[in-house]
């Protein structure tokens, strides 16, 4: 083996992290992890049970009581969503480069993976609001309005009970620039802490923290601003292979990693969104 500092536990280890430290809507706080389980391949299936709640009745004393057979429901998350990088680092490029160069380029695919990832979190996310908490297309051209919409989100949260402890919104920078401008929302610069926050935290706002991303799902100049909780999404990946082999058409060493993931909306009222134009 020629590169003699690879070591696949440690590389696959190392990718894993930088995925994390990257992500801004496929990050716990944002989503959950909590049926990831261990992914043994590509297309592995979690399910998902959830039981109905018994329903109350008004009691009369001495009376007779109705008794509820339980029913459960269950919803399937897919690990069908597959990424790789392979790149290969010929002899004599690496008899000449600097120290460090092929974990650099891991670097980099690391965060490409990240980039898909989160786009498909994103994409997803905004497929599962339920109808009910969908605002439909909205026009935002100042900062109030910016600011008012956020509030409209909060009002849909809250009727769908969900918790107030946690909620996010992401935003594009151009909604992030608008908001910028309203006295109202608290930079995270003037927040008076750091800890705890979230990648792409930049700020809270009507009870949302608020992330900036580049991964905003836009079609047409039309921007899916989406809120809610993380209870709402679950995710799942796994860095299935890391691997260094000598390649035998060449004079050189391969590179490669696998990433297979999936995500699914599993509470969709604790989700809302609107179709933003940003004037």
């Amino acid at each position: 083996m020629a590169i003699t500092k690879f070591i696949p536990k440690v590389w696959s280890a190392a990718l894993l992290k930088a995925l994390h430290n990257q992500l801004v809507y496929a990050q716990p706080g944002v989503i959950n992890r909590d049926y990831e389980g261990e992914i043994a391949r590509a297309g592995d299936t979690v399910h998902i049970t959830s039981f109905v709640d018994p329903a109350v009745r008004a009691y009369t004393r001495n009376g007779t009581i109705t008794w509820d057979l339980l029913t459960d429901t269950q919803q399937s998350l897919v690990i069908d969503q597959q990424n790789y990088f392979a790149f290969k680092v010929d002899d004599i490029d690496k008899r000449q480069a600097i120290d460090g160069f092929v974990e650099e380029t891991t670097t980099g695919a690391s965060y490409n993976l990240s980039a898909e990832a989160d786009e498909y979190v994103a994409t997803t996310i905004a497929a599962g609001v339920d109808a009910g908490n969908a605002l439909g297309a909205v026009t935002v051209a100042t900062p109030s309005d910016a600011y008012d919409l956020l509030v409209e989100f909060r009002t849909k949260l809250v009727r769908s009970n969900t918790p107030a402890a946690g909620r996010y919104a992401g935003v594009s920078p151009e909604f992030y620039g608008l908001l910028l401008r309203d006295d109202r929302f608290i930079r995270l610069d003037a927040s008076g802490t750091t800890d705890g926050l979230r990648n792409g935290v930049v700020g809270r706002a009507a009870g949302f923290d608020i992330l900036e991303a580049n991964t905003v799902p836009e079609a047409a100049g039309v921007q899916t601003i989406i809120a809610g909780h993380s209870i709402a999404t679950t995710y799942a990946q796994q860095i299935l292979n890391t691997e260094a082999l000598r390649l035998e058409t060449t004079f050189g060493d391969g590179i490669r990693g696998l990433h297979v993931f999936g995500a699914k909306v599993i509470r969709p009222k604790n989700l809302t969104s609107a179709l933003v134009t940003i004037s």
